[in-house]
């Protein structure tokens, strides 16, 4: 059961929870640029501490965010070796040293007909 209500979420949080539950199975996407598409591409951190203090009573599928390496970024026995299991699970390859293709990986998310992304793509390949 969820319990916080989404009205008590501060809007930048709210907007990193709704995008992560819009992440594809088998699709990963990075902290940072989580975060330029929250609005604001310098909150990397704020995006994992987010995912750390909401994704178990916001249900989110927490595993999909990534560090911009192309790498889970947890420890093995913090969260790591968890993180990589549900990957595999959706069918995400994790190659030697644990790297992520984001080629092919990588979600690129479509925006809604009409509505004005929040950055522009050309700035979002920084992320």
């Amino acid at each position: 059961m969820k319990s916080e209500s989404k009205r008590s979420l501060l809007p930048f949080t709210r907007s990193v929870c709704g995008l992560v539950r819009r992440i594809p199975r088998g699709k990963v996407i990075s902290y940072g640029r989580l975060a330029a598409l929250a609005g604001d591409g310098r909150q990397a951190r704020q995006v994992s501490w987010i995912l750390h203090s909401t994704s178990e009573n916001e249900g989110l599928p927490w595993h999909r965010v990534i560090n911009s390496k192309g790498r889970v970024s947890l420890p093995p026995e913090r969260g790591g070796n968890e993180q990589a299991r549900r990957l595999r699970r959706e069918g995400v390859k994790i190659g030697p040293g644990g790297n992520i293709d984001l080629d092919k990986y990588g979600w690129r998310m479509r925006w809604i007909s009409g509505r004005k992304p929040p950055i522009s793509e050309r700035d979002l390949e920084r992320f």
